[in-house]
């Protein structure tokens, strides 16, 4: 495992919004107050009830699953197979927790793997859920929707969410990572060159089980004490804590956060 994670830190970092391998240790601690560490489960229940053809054999793979919030809920509402896979092992055993919570042990699998890995070997899912991770993590925004493509079966759907800039002038106005974020008829033409079909866009984004007021409280809190056990990286706690900061204000004030709802037209 600890392997695993060492070949991936790169990865880890970007998707959880740190600025050094160094904080990759201390960030179960940092985000113990959240459980829904981006996607909001309701809404991927919505948009799989409204655009697939629920059954007891209906799959749905979650990459960068996370704590494993879309996952259960996804098995706990529709009663569909769910595969949920992330790098993290801490918050692969604490979705196994809230899977038994839920009694939902008979319609889950978490993995520890490399998503990257996962798209090459995961198949014939009727949706793959990408919720709130980055495009990054798959080689970029051009990579990425084929490689989701890959994992869903001709007509299944992809749902992505992401948030876009309005247009490239706003791109300045973005405070963390900006070169993350493309205009959205960037993002419409990807779709269209990878043979994805744009079936409905869902709005609105969830950052957490928290709003931004009381996540970034939580934050601060554990932060601070983090500080006090380790006042040697006193700077690494503090820039996360101003990248999460920056990454709140961009979601509340500079960008369009969607979730895509996007079909497998089987090119």
């Amino acid at each position: 495992m600890m392997n695993l994670i060492k070949e991936n830190e790169e990865q880890l970092t970007y998707s959880l919004s740190a600025e050094t391998t160094e904080l990759l240790p201390f960030l179960p601690y940092l985000l113990q107050d959240f459980w829904e560490l981006g996607s909001d489960p309701d809404v991927m229940a919505e948009m799989i009830d409204k655009h697939i053809s629920i059954s007891d054999k209906t799959r749905v793979l979650d990459l960068a699953c996370g704590k494993g919030a879309v996952s259960v809920k996804l098995a706990h509402k529709l009663r569909v197979k769910v595969k949920g896979i992330d790098l993290m092992c801490e918050f692969i055993e604490y979705a196994r927790q809230k899977a038994k919570e839920f009694q939902v042990d008979d319609l889950y699998e978490f993995m520890l793997d490399d998503i990257n890995d996962a798209v090459k070997r995961e198949k014939d899912y009727d949706c793959v859920v990408f919720g709130a991770v980055g495009v990054g993590v798959l080689g970029g925004a051009s990579e990425a929707p084929s490689k989701l493509k890959s994992t869903v079966k001709p007509g299944g759907i992809i749902l992505i969410e992401e948030g876009y800039i309005p247009d490239d002038g706003k791109r300045d106005d973005i405070r963390f990572n900006a070169e993350a974020y493309y205009p959205l008829q960037y993002w419409m033409g990807l779709f269209k060159e990878a043979g994805l079909d744009l079936v409905e866009t869902a709005s609105g984004h969830n950052e957490g089980n928290l709003d931004s007021d009381s996540g970034m409280a939580a934050i601060t809190a554990r932060a601070n004490e983090l500080i006090e056990k380790h006042p040697d990286k006193r700077a690494i706690f503090e820039g996360y804590f101003r990248n999460q900061q920056s990454e709140y204000a961009d979601i509340d004030n500079s960008l369009v956060c969607v979730t895509w709802v996007l079909r497998n037209g089987g090119l």
